[in-house]
């Protein structure tokens, strides 16, 4: 028994260990107000009876920025999927690990044609219905991706690719909060819209928990 309780309170103890060693960096990043919906402005005739989805509330992506290069390369990177659903991309803004292969289903009872004309990648799924499965992209670049449907001139999203595996999507309120970061000097991001990226250098010490606000531009 007590050889028992002495290898409990090992594991006990080293895991707390661990949680206290852990770096942390938490906080709020001030988004933008919800914009409008444009309503549904399409190229092709849809079904009479498909619902649109509110526009999706802001929100940010926030990520360690530094030479994460060999980290990102050797990540298990599973298959992400932002699929078409009531006319819209669900979800509207995905980050994703360089190298991730995305898929594009369509939900929806009407045509989609998902496509790109971002530097970073550019492709064209052509049309297709909810029973034809799309062709899965590999976004192999870093850097911002916009995608569009063809057909319906409301869709619009977009696809983060980072060179880093610290980052994490705030949720609608803007929080964030980033675990098992390694010390060091590094420069954290927040990715909010297209010329919208704002920073702040700072320095990570082993078992520390920062806190980084960031406020509107």
């Amino acid at each position: 028994m007590r050889c028992g309780f002495s290898i409990l309170s090992l594991i006990v103890g080293l895991t707390a260990g661990s949680l206290r060693a852990q770096v942390v960096i938490e906080g709020t990043v001030q988004l933008p107000k919800p914009s409008f919906d444009r309503g549904l402005n399409q190229r092709y005739a849809t079904a009479p009876d498909i619902a649109l989805a509110p526009t999706n509330p802001p929100a940010a992506v926030v990520y360690l920025e530094g030479d994460f290069r060999a980290q990102a390369a050797s990540a298990q990177k599973s298959q992400a999927q932002v699929a078409q659903k009531n006319v819209a991309f669900a979800p509207d803004l995905l980050p994703i690990l360089v190298g991730t292969a995305v898929e594009f289903p369509n939900m929806d009872e009407t045509y989609h044609n998902v496509f790109s004309y971002s530097k970073i990648k550019r492709f064209d799924l052509g049309r297709y219905r909810k029973d034809e499965k799309p062709s899965v992209v590999v976004f192999d670049k870093p850097g911002a991706v916009t995608i569009h449907c063809e057909i319906h001139e409301r869709m619009r999203g977009t696809i983060l690719v980072l060179e880093t595996p610290y980052f994490q999507k705030t949720d609608t309120a803007g929080r964030y909060r980033l675990e098992h970061l390694p010390p060091g000097n590094y420069v954290l991001k927040a990715w909010v819209a297209g010329d919208d990226v704002r920073q702040r250098p700072v320095e990570l010490k082993t078992g520390m928990t920062l806190h980084v606000d960031f406020p509107a531009k």
